[in-house]
């Protein structure tokens, strides 16, 4: 049986970087659209220097071309689409970095599902709860969808689970979905933007042991 995966994601101080990778991330986010753990350039060319055996993933919205290929350049090996990317623009950023690419797709009913099969040139697709109506940015927001909703669903691509998970349900939502692989951003933070060590912990402990 495979032990399921799990990404971490928004975190900004190498430190914590380095515990994440250490306590058995297989992924490590870094969030560049703007939002209360968006890093800069030149902060992530320093925190990569932390991610150990962990794959850093870089967060993008919406990215123009520019973006991603100064993005591509710090050596990211895979690229997380979180706007509204087209299959197409997935595919072209593919093909402009090699990359892994993964597209989330935002999920409140089932007919969100459909169009997962569109996004052939990913290489995962990370489900994630819609953000709520007048949102000021696209996750991060702590809340999940109904995970009801992926009964009988076949997915297209390899997948990740997102939205709303925390070291406490993450168990159940794993056995509830079948879901082999987990992102966290809010759900181990202290305060809003700042994680907290402990529940990095336990979130890894209680995914990994599901």
């Amino acid at each position: 049986m495979r032990m399921t995966q799990v990404k971490i994601c928004g975190l900004k101080d190498p430190d914590l970087v380095a515990f994440a990778a250490r306590e058995g991330a297989d992924w490590i986010g870094f969030m560049f659209p703007a939002s209360p753990r968006q890093v800069t350039l030149a902060a992530a060319e320093t925190l990569l220097l932390s991610v150990g055996k962990a794959a850093p993933v870089a967060v993008l919205l919406d990215p123009p071309d520019a973006e991603v290929r100064t993005v591509a350049a710090l050596g990211f090996p895979v690229i997380q689409l979180h706007g509204a990317e087209t299959p197409a623009r997935v595919a072209e950023i593919k093909a402009m970095t090699g990359a892994e690419v993964w597209k989330v797709l935002g999920v409140r009913a089932a007919g969100d599902l459909d169009q997962a099969a569109d996004y052939g040139a990913a290489d995962r697709l990370l489900l994630d709860a819609r953000p709520p109506e007048g949102a000021d940015r696209a996750g991060g927001h702590g809340t999940a969808f109904d995970w009801a909703l992926l009964k009988g669903w076949t997915p297209p691509r390899p997948w990740i689970l997102a939205g709303g998970l925390t070291p406490e349900n993450v168990a159940a939502a794993i056995l509830e979905t079948g879901a082999g692989a987990v992102d966290v951003s809010s759900g181990v933070e202290r305060i809003r933007g700042l994680k907290d060590r402990e529940r990095v912990r336990a979130f890894i402990r209680a995914a990994k042991v599901s």
